[in-house]
């Protein structure tokens, strides 16, 4: 799609942003549900694993007041993507960012949203990977489901297990070139993600009613020696967790109305908060203060829980398929972004063979080469939801209303605005400051 920016404010014409557009075709075929399946597996992919660590971290109360105000924010953020998209010309993110920032902040939103999908992207294999093949990274480790079957094969490795997976099963799922193909496996994701939401809900009820479960903290425990500054450490992760932004335009582009885009936007936000406030919940219940930064760590015969092993098995298994499903949608919106980075001008990506297929072989590979060199995932939720997820979800949408390039913004839109940018910087700020203290102080 290519088509002109709008005016700028006093009626002066746009220079023309060809290359900004989305570079896929459209032809404005999906429902309302399609979209609210599409943007829920977008939200709802690696980061629910970390979700009942949060809570071991800040508690409960604050845990989930801070999950409803970043859905909250969230929804803020993108009703003034859309709002300003509707005004302009321009139908992608990048191309709004060009409008109010030139070149330059065209380029910073495509570096942030490669940088974030593939984070999110090497995640998932890490995930996959530890459901498969077991993480020995950390203390005893922890077996993988192919090692409890089969035993320590050369096949079930963590390297030979995450190849076969990769071009198998995801490489197939790679090559769509719509993002509205990928309905029918994205709806098969929420639905292993409300399984394993069923799956650890059940044992949690099952857990109180037997008094087996462990008495969650509804606020921080300072007595622990954690200190003020370290709960800040969460907010990224909750963060990373709700950064959807990237896939709004390509998914509002093919619904047959794109005016149900918010209404599509706010049914996936409600859904998704409710799932991450209840598989938080549960599995802090379960585990309490053994709770790991993957709880899928703690599904497995040697974390020492008392879970039955057909249970581990299942809980690890659907929400390994779950990651698979979402892995293709992530990945469509990193391979517009590195095409739009570094071919600006070609002809769109998905009408030109060798590069579509360059591109995503190059990036699967790349992905998997990290995936087996990255062996925890909770640094790599810090890092990216401290950097680039908090500018893709809150800081570039709020500048593009301080910048106000069409002069719509009310006076309340910049003062939201303002204060997005503010908590934003503040605690990202604090987060990886008391992260890099903390590191030195392991290290001394």
């Amino acid at each position: 799609m290519k088509t002109p920016t709008g005016q700028h404010a006093g009626g002066a014409q746009a220079p023309l942003l060809p290359e900004y557009e989305l570079a896929e075709p459209s032809e404005g075929s999906a429902s309302v549900s399609g979209a609210v399946f599409n943007l829920s597996t977008s939200i709802i992919g690696a980061g629910i694993m970390s979700i009942p660590a949060t809570l071991k971290v800040l508690g409960v109360g604050p845990a989930v007041v801070l999950i409803l105000s970043v859905a909250l924010l969230c929804d803020v953020s993108v009703e003034f993507l859309l709002r300003y998209t509707n005004s302009g010309k321009v139908m992608s993110y990048a191309g709004i960012m060009a409008e109010s920032f030139g070149k330059a902040g065209a380029t910073a939103l495509q570096l942030c949203v490669i940088l974030t999908n593939l984070g999110a992207l090497i995640m998932y294999l890490i995930i996959i990977g530890d459901v498969l093949s077991g993480n020995q990274s950390e203390g005893a480790g922890h077996l993988g489901v192919l090692q409890e079957w089969f035993g320590d094969q050369w096949w079930n490795s963590r390297p030979a297990a995450l190849l076969f997976t990769l071009v198998f099963v995801l490489l197939p799922l790679l090559l769509f070139r719509r993002v509205d193909s990928l309905r029918f496996s994205s709806a098969v994701s929420v639905f292993l993600a409300v399984v394993f939401v069923a799956i650890s809900s059940t044992m949690a009820l099952y857990a109180l009613y037997r008094g087996t479960t462990r008495t969650p903290r509804v606020l921080p425990d300072f007595g622990s020696g954690t200190s003020f500054f370290e709960l800040f450490t969460a907010v990224p992760v909750i963060v990373l967790a709700f950064t959807f932004h990237f896939n709004v335009h390509p998914i509002r582009a093919e619904l047959q109305k794109s005016s149900d885009m918010t209404k599509a936007v706010r049914l996936s936000l409600i859904l998704c908060s409710v799932i991450y406030a209840t598989v938080g919940l549960s599995g802090y219940l379960l585990f309490g203060d053994a709770t790991m930064a993957d709880i899928l760590s703690n599904f497995d015969r040697t974390s020492g829980s008392d879970v039955p092993s057909l249970v581990n098995n299942l809980v690890r298994l659907s929400y390994g398929l779950h990651l698979v499903l979402v892995y293709p949608l992530l990945n469509f919106s990193l391979r517009i972004n590195v095409d739009g980075l570094f071919f600006p001008r070609s002809r769109p990506l998905p009408y030109d063979d060798t590069r579509f297929v360059s591109l995503t072989l190059g990036l699967a590979a790349f992905v998997y080469l990290a995936a087996i060199g990255i062996p925890n995932i909770w640094t790599l939720f810090q890092f990216f939801g401290s950097t680039t997820a908090v500018c893709l979800s809150l800081i570039f949408p709020a500048s593009i209303v301080l910048r106000d390039i069409h002069g719509i913004a009310r006076r309340q839109d910049k003062v939201v605005a303002a204060t997005m940018i503010s908590l934003a910087v503040a605690t990202s700020a604090v987060a990886i400051s008391s992260n890099v203290i903390s590191f030195f102080n392991s290290r001394a």
